[in-house]
C-alpha cells in the first residue's frame, strides 16, 4: 500500500494516492514492526527488502519518468540492501545504473543476497568516486538507515556532502526510508544529512521526518507498509499521531437555527502594550472569524479605539487597573493572554492577576516569558510557546529545544501543566496524557508576524465554543496550518497573517 504526500506530481492512477497514515513511531519500534512482520507472519526479510526496492523505484518512475541516468549509494546495512534492489530493478528495465558501496563490503544477511540479485543480474559495484555523482540525472540514498545515532564522519559524510553538492546543481534525489544523516526520531542533523527530493518511508513513519530539520530534508514524503498485516501494527503503540486537516474537518457540530451568540462563548484577548495593538486585534478578530460568539479585548486606553475602528464586531476596553479588569473577567468563559502584552510594569500586573483566575487560559508570547520567571502550574491552560520561549521556559538555548522538540514539549507540560503547543515546522502538541501530535500541515511563509497571535486567537476562539482543551489545541493548530496553506496557494512570500481570516471562515462553514 503506497501512500504520498508533498508537492510532487501526481501518480498515473491517483486513486493509488491517499492521505499518509496518522500513527508515527520511534525507529526501535519500526524495527519491531520488521521483527515481528518476519517472526510470527512467517514473510522473510529479503521479501520485506524487495517490497522495498520495488516500492522505491515504482516512485521513482513516477516521479521522474524521463529520466533514465541513475546512480544508487548503498551502505553495509538493509538500506544499503534496498539499494541493491532499486539498482537492480533499474537495470531490468533498461536504465543507465551505477551503484556506489561504501562501508565494509563484505556484508552479510538479506542485504548480501540482494547485491548477489544485483550482481547476476549483470550490474556490479563500482569503486565509489564522488565526481560521476554529477553525471547522474537521478541519485537514490540508501546510504545510512534509522539506526544512526552518532555523528557523520569521513567518508560517509564526503559522499552525503557530494549528493548535496549535485543536487544544488540539478541532479534528483530519492532517499530510502530516511535522509542519511538524520536522526530518525528527532529529526536532528547528525553533522551532514542528505538533501532530498522525496523519501519513501517503510512499514512505518518515522518521527525524525516530522519534526526538527527533517522536513527540509526529506522534501515529498511518500509510504509504502510493504504488505505488513494490521494484527503486526496492533501489537505495537506508535510513539505519536500525525494531525492534519483533513483529520480534524467535520470536529466541530453544526449550528442550529435556535442558537445565539451566548452559545458559542465569551473570549477576552489581554494584550497590546503601547506600540504593539496589532498583535492583540490579530488575536481578537481571529477568536471571532472561528465562530466565538462574543470577543472582548482587554488593552491599553491608548488603543481601544483604534483597534474597535478596526474591527468593530470587538469590544475594546482600555486597562489600566486590576478594578476594570476583573469587570471584563467576570464576563468572560476564555482568556487568550499574551499577545503584545509587553514584559513591563503594565503587562506583569495584568498577567499576575490571570494567575489567580480559574478560567481556561491560552497563554502566548510575553506572558510565556512572564511564565518562565514566575514559574506556575495548572491544568486548564494551554501553552503556546516558539523555542526561543519554549528554551526561557525550560531554563534551556533555543538549539537544546530544537535538537529534540518532542522531548522539550513532554517536559513542559510536566513542568506547567495543560495542553502544550510548541510551536514550528512539525509543530508538536502535548496534552496531560502525555499523548503526543504533531502537524504536518504548514508551510514556510507563515514564519511572519502575527501568526502566532492568529493561532492563540483560534485556538481560544474554539476552546470558548465548548471543545476541550486537547480538541482546541489539536484542531486549532490543524485549521491554522491550513488556513495557511491555503492562503499560500497565492505566493508564500509575502503572506500576511491577516490574510488567514477570509480562508478560517471556508474551512469552518
Amino acid at each position: 500500500m503506497s501512500q504520498i504526500h508533498g508537492n510532487l506530481p501526481p501518480r498515473h492512477h491517483p486513486e493509488t494516492v491517499r492521505e499518509l497514515p496518522c500513527n508515527l513511531y520511534f525507529a526501535k519500534q519500526v524495527r519491531e514492526l520488521d521483527r515481528l512482520t518476519i517472526d510470527q507472519e512467517g514473510i522473510p526479510g529479503l521479501d520485506l527488502m524487495e517490497r522495498a526496492g520495488l516500492a522505491a523505484f515504482s516512485e521513482l518512475r513516477h516521479l521522474w519518468p524521463k529520466y533514465k541516468v541513475l546512480g544508487v549509494l548503498c551502505g553495509a546495512g538493509n538500506n544499503g540492501g534496498d539499494g541493491f534492489v532499486v539498482a537492480r530493478l533499474a537495470h531490468e528495465a533498461g536504465y543507465n545504473v551505477s551503484v556506489w558501496q561504501l562501508g565494509d563490503c563484505d556484508i552479510g544477511g538479506d542485504a548480501f543476497s540482494a547485491r548477489e540479485k544485483m550482481e547476476a543480474a549483470g550490474l556490479h559495484v563500482k569503486v565509489f568516486d564522488q565526481g560521476e555523482l554529477s553525471l547522474q540525472e537521478i541519485l537514490v540514498d540508501g546510504l545510512l538507515g534509522t539506526g544512526l545515532d552518532k555523528e557523520v564522519k569521513e567518508q560517509w559524510r564526503e559522499a552525503i556532502e557530494a549528493v548535496n553538492k549535485s543536487h544544488e546543481m540539478g541532479t534528483r534525489v530519492l532517499a530510502l526510508d530516511i535522509p542519511s544523516g538524520l536522526h530518525a526520531d528527532t529529526g536532528c542533523v547528525l553533522g551532514a544529512a542528505t538533501k532530498a527530493d522525496c523519501c519513501v518511508s517503510f512499514i512505518g513513519l518515522k518521527l525524525g521526518l516530522f519534526v526538527g530539520q527533517g522536513p527540509d530534508y526529506c522534501g515529498a514524503l511518500a509510504f509504502d507498509d510493504l504488505g505488513v498485516p494490521p494484527n503486526v501494527y496492533d501489537q505495537v503503540s506508535p510513539a505519536a499521531k500525525r494531525l492534519s486537516y483533513t483529520s480534524v474537518a467535520s470536529a466541530m457540530p453544526p449550528r442550529q437555527p435556535t442558537d445565539n451568540k451566548g452559545h458559542f462563548g465569551h473570549v477576552l484577548v489581554i494584550g497590546g502594550d503601547l506600540g504593539m495593538s496589532g498583535a492583540a486585534r490579530l488575536a481578537g478578530e481571529a477568536s471571532a472569524r472561528v465562530g466565538a460568539g462574543l470577543v472582548s479585548v482587554a488593552t491599553r486606553k491608548e488603543h481601544a479605539a483604534v483597534i474597535s475602528a478596526g474591527v468593530p464586531e470587538l469590544m475594546c476596553h482600555g486597562v489600566d487597573d486590576v478594578e476594570s479588569l476583573m469587570a471584563l473577567l467576570h464576563r468572560a468563559s476564555v482568556v487568550a493572554i499574551g499577545c503584545g502584552l509587553g514584559r513591563n510594569q503594565w503587562g506583569q500586573a495584568l498577567f499576575k492577576i490571570l494567575q489567580k483566575i480559574k478560567l481556561p487560559l491560552v497563554v502566548d508570547a510575553d506572558a510565556l516569558n512572564l511564565l518562565a520567571v514566575n514559574p506556575g502550574k495548572r491544568d486548564n491552560w494551554i501553552l503556546t510557546p516558539h523555542p526561543g520561549e519554549a528554551a526561557r521556559l525550560l531554563g534551556q538555548t533555543v538549539d537544546e529545544v530544537q535538537s529534540d522538540r518532542i522531548a522539550a514539549a513532554i517536559e513542559i507540560q510536566k513542568k506547567y501543566g495543560g495542553v502544550v503547543v510548541l510551536k514550528g515546522a512539525g509543530t508538536v502538541i502535548v496534552d496531560a496524557e502525555e499523548d503526543i501530535c504533531i502537524c504536518s500541515d504548514g508551510n514556510p511563509g507563515m514564519a511572519s508576524g502575527g501568526m502566532g497571535d492568529v493561532l492563540t486567537g483560534v485556538i481560544a476562539g474554539l476552546l470558548a465554543q465548548g471543545v476541550s482543551l486537547t480538541q482546541a489545541a489539536q484542531r486549532g493548530v490543524c485549521l491554522h496550518a491550513r488556513a495557511g496553506d491555503l492562503a499560500a496557494q497565492e505566493g508564500q512570500r509575502g503572506l500576511l497573517a491577516s490574510d488567514l481570516f477570509p480562508v478560517l471562515r471556508r474551512l469552518l462553514d
